[in-house]
């Protein structure tokens, strides 16, 4: 196989959602955009729904949209190389996140293939004993690769509710926590993580207070790496939203005030920063809204690097 040229706009785009509150808002947005784009709803287990989603794309290679994001229509006016070597790869975008502004593969877009969909075994059907594939998906292998891509084409919004913030935070404060699907020792902690993954952490529990249900996303990400890091929670119920849910119901968040939420993500923040020396705080409204004004200027430029430079850089 030589390298060839694939137009996204030409492949099958699969919106895949659960419960997030916004979901029937955010599909008639898309659809709007791609009036071709088919659904996947309600599927329990991620590795189950994006099997589902491959069987349901008519396309070897689909775009596959999550249920919390809006997409930039321009993002169908692209293309991608695809090499021997990245075949069966699955490529992500970066995905704004309105919460806190960060810019990582955490909600963006992605390209995947049936094939790989339908043989790879992560999240519920892992091998109890593969440690990167028990919340994460596990790329690589013979099936194919993972490949991070440099731009944004999409806004994620996963602070429809309470509930949905707490959870998105929840999940991102376990996941940026482990070090590739391993617990890391507390003295051995701020050492031994990946840099941009402790600064995604770190920015996800000091910063969104000046957006609706910012806190509960503050307070998760503070929640899950304390569980995490300071006790023998079994860290593998973060991919299964019936027990996050559940949890959430137990908890009786849904009763406490803001004072509350205030006091308890204090706590939780002089703990963790006592424990594992992490440099985190909790910005106010106005330093919030400043923090991701300022990300998005400097973020803004490093896009201004195209896609495809990115893209064969990563392959040299």
């Amino acid at each position: 196989m030589s390298e060839k040229i694939l137009d996204i706009a030409e492949l099958d785009v699969v919106y895949l959602s659960y419960d997030e509150p916004q979901c029937e808002e955010f599909w008639a947005d898309l659809l709007n955009k791609v009036p071709w784009a088919k659904r996947v709803h309600g599927v329990h287990g991620s590795d189950n729904a994006h099997r589902a989603v491959g069987e349901k794309s008519e396309t070897e290679r689909f775009i596959l949209v999550d249920g919390d994001n809006t997409v930039d229509p321009n993002f169908f006016n692209q293309q991608l190389v695809i090499t021997p070597q990245t075949e069966n790869a699955t490529f992500r975008w970066r995905g704004y996140n309105v919460i806190n502004g960060l810019l990582y593969g955490n909600g963006g877009l992605s390209s995947w293939t049936k094939k790989f969909v339908s043989t790879m075994n992560s999240h519920e059907n892992s091998d109890p004993d593969n440690n990167e594939g028990q919340i994460e998906f596990c790329f690589g292998g013979s099936h194919g690769r993972y490949m991070p891509m440099h731009n944004c084409y999409s806004t994620s919004h996963p602070n429809g509710s309470a509930l949905h913030s707490w959870r998105a935070g929840f999940r991102e404060g376990v996941k940026m926590s482990l070090d590739r699907g391993k617990k890391v020792p507390n003295p051995e902690f701020k050492s031994t993580m990946v840099h941009q993954n402790l600064n995604n952490l770190c920015v996800w529990m000091s910063v969104g207070f000046d957006v609706e249900h910012g806190l509960w996303a503050i307070y998760g990400a503070r929640e899950g790496c304390h569980k995490l890091t300071h006790t023998d929670w079994d860290f593998v119920n973060t991919r299964d939203f019936k027990w996050l849910n559940k949890y959430w119901e137990e908890q009786e968040y849904d009763t406490w005030t803001e004072e509350q939420l205030l006091e308890r993500i204090n706590k939780l923040g002089s703990t963790l920063k006592n424990t594992l020396e992490l440099d985190i705080t909790l910005l106010n409204k106005e330093a919030s809204s400043f923090f991701k004004k300022q990300m998005k200027r400097e973020n803004n430029f490093k896009l201004m690097t195209s896609e495809q430079e990115v893209y064969r850089m990563l392959n040299d």
